[in-house]
């Protein structure tokens, strides 16, 4: 049977581009969005949750988050995880209550925003790649196993480039875009 999964790497690389707009979309341009706490993972019962999983947060105010945390011994951890995600928020302890004050875009907050907004490129870009070079693992292993021959290696290895290469495009596009809309270019 053979390895090579063309239709495997286009889902696996859509999937990166997925996740991708989905940490931008928590990258905060204006208001408050319960989708800025998306990325925040806590360590609670030995393991990491996302925030989802051990508190409810709303959008009392248009400048303010709240997260409801169900659980009083997770409050610390909560806490820790919001203010060591890297997105700028300084939460307010309130009993099992914390009130999340959305601070205005300074040119520097907006430096750093876009920073970040590279970095979740850059890391969506490193699992297109891996993608990429699990596609041409297999091919070879398929040559190897006498699956395919030589020049239909060839021709699928030039698919997977230009596959990755669109795929990157379409990163470098939505970061780009949130880039420009963070710095309001």
């Amino acid at each position: 049977m053979a390895a090579y999964d063309k239709a495997d790497l286009e889902r696996r690389m859509a999937g990166a581009v997925e996740s991708l707009k989905h940490d931008l979309n928590g990258l905060r341009t204006g208001r408050a969005s319960t989708a800025l706490l998306d990325p925040v993972t806590v360590e609670v019962y030995g393991s990491h949750m996302p925030l989802t999983q051990v508190a409810t947060v709303s959008v009392p105010e248009p400048r303010m988050l709240s997260v409801q945390v169900w659980d009083k011994s997770n409050v610390g951890p909560v806490e820790k995880a919001i203010r060591s995600a890297g997105l700028g928020l300084n939460p307010i302890n309130d009993g099992q209550t914390l009130r999340l004050p959305i601070p205005d875009l300074t040119e520097e907050r907006r430096k750093e925003l876009a920073k970040l907004a590279g970095k979740y490129a850059e890391a969506s870009r490193i699992a297109v790649r891996n993608v990429r070079r699990d596609g041409m693992d297999s091919l070879k292993t398929d040559e190897k196993k006498g699956i395919i021959a030589e020049d239909e290696r060839k021709r699928h290895e030039t698919e997977v480039q230009k596959l990755t290469d669109a795929t990157i495009a379409e990163l470098d596009a939505a970061a780009a875009a949130k880039e420009k809309e963070i710095l309001g270019k």
